[in-house]
């Protein structure tokens, strides 16, 4: 049985993606996975379900390093959802940077949850508990 019933990935890089969707299939974390490239189809994907916590993820790996919309501009947009999605939804950062800049700024925003370098695996899985 999965740990959670659903999951979002959000980077845009596709490859990523693919890897992350696999390592989170094989590891049995969780029955639905939402993939997304871009930081606006997954806040609009949160807006049209909101009304419906059952469709909402219960985690969202969330990439910094995006065109258009960085996972900054992201939790920035993501605050202004009800108490409901914001208690549902809990955010990891899935990056790529090491740069203590971004781990102290995804670490002040009270939404992310962990900070986790790519790429994910097995043990960082079995290690969320959020």
């Amino acid at each position: 049985m999965a740990t959670y019933q659903s999951v979002m990935l959000v980077d845009d890089n596709e490859i990523d993606n693919i890897i992350n969707e696999k390592i989170i299939e094989s590891s049995s974390f969780a029955e639905n996975i939402l993939v997304f490239q871009t930081g606006q189809e997954a806040l609009d994907y949160l807006r049209e379900h909101q009304e419906d916590a059952s469709n909402l993820p219960e985690i969202v790996f969330l990439d910094i390093n995006m065109p258009i919309m960085d996972g900054f501009q992201f939790l920035e947009e993501f605050e202004s959802f009800s108490e409901e999605v914001l208690k549902k939804c809990k955010i990891i950062m899935l990056s790529s940077s090491i740069s203590p800049k971004d781990i102290d700024r995804a670490a002040s925003s009270r939404y992310v949850k962990k900070y986790l370098n790519k790429p994910l695996n097995a043990r960082y899985l079995q290690a969320i508990t959020v």
